[in-house]
């Protein structure tokens, strides 16, 4: 099969096909996920919770990912990796994030990186797309600033916010991000930000209107030991293997039945 790649996303979004999305830490798991056809496999800073017992993904450094992101590529073949820029190592200024990001893509083997924020952070997504890194950007419930925003909290919910998570959506697209993941916002929100966008919108707690959706791999098993989120959904429970799951999860975003009501946020 041809490799995922921006151009076949888009063509995706395009046509209407649902592109989906789970986080990998390592080689056996990310093969798994590759031969099942997952599209996009995210390397994330979750992995400082889900691997590292930490109770948000502030500690979790560049190595880490770098780590992490090189298991992950020897197992692919086919599916599109996104690894995430962990906290400070793209905040301070612009030629720092280049760097990072060229460690992740070099030593990593990431073939997109992603960035949380808005329009704080548009500068160094055009600086960075402008040297040939691609961004995936990421919007709403931004778990990096988790301290600053009080918690895990759905995000957009009045008219206020709404207006600027559409604005930061389009500042971030415009600055040359290929990919935005929408994170905990309602499900009328992030259905306006998708129709409005020419980039695919990948959404996690934000309904099913969004281009395609993603999940935590940990959480999709059953196997954190910590409550999961509202958003999320053990395909374990009508499973009989890490295969299965997998699969199901993927068949259930491709005929829209993930994410359901009970899995989203409804707008005020």
């Amino acid at each position: 099969m041809k490799p995922v790649t921006i151009v076949s996303l888009v063509a995706m979004k395009n046509a209407g096909d649902k592109i989906t999305s789970l986080t990998a830490y390592d080689y056996s798991f990310a093969n798994l996920l590759d031969r099942a056809g997952i599209e996009v496999i995210i390397v994330g800073d979750s992995l400082g919770m889900v691997l590292q017992g930490h109770d948000n993904t502030l500690p979790v450094t560049l190595n880490d990912m770098i780590y992490h992101s090189a298991c992950v590529a020897r197992g692919c073949q086919r599916a599109l990796i996104v690894v995430d820029m962990p906290f400070m190592t793209y905040h301070v200024n612009r030629e720092q994030a280049l760097v990072n990001a060229g460690r992740l893509m070099q030593e990593g083997r990431a073939h997109m990186v992603k960035i949380e924020g808005g329009t704080e952070i548009v500068d160094t997504v055009r600086f960075l797309t402008e040297r040939g890194v691609p961004v995936c950007g990421h919007v709403g419930l931004t778990p990096q600033a988790v301290h600053q925003l009080g918690g895990y909290k759905v995000q957009g919910r009045d008219t206020e916010s709404a207006e600027r998570l559409r604005s930061e959506a389009r500042a971030v697209q415009d600055a040359g991000a290929g990919l935005l993941v929408l994170e905990a916002i309602p499900l009328g929100l992030a259905k306006s930000i998708s129709a409005e966008l020419a980039i695919p919108t990948i959404g996690i707690g934000a309904g099913p209107s969004c281009d395609g959706q993603v999940l935590v791999l940990q959480d999709i098993l059953g196997i954190y030991p910590r409550p999961s989120p509202k958003f999320s959904k053990n395909f374990m429970r009508e499973s009989d293997s890490i295969k299965g799951a997998v699969k199901a999860f993927i068949a259930a975003v491709r005929d829209g039945t993930f994410p359901g009501p009970e899995h989203s946020f409804q707008d005020r």
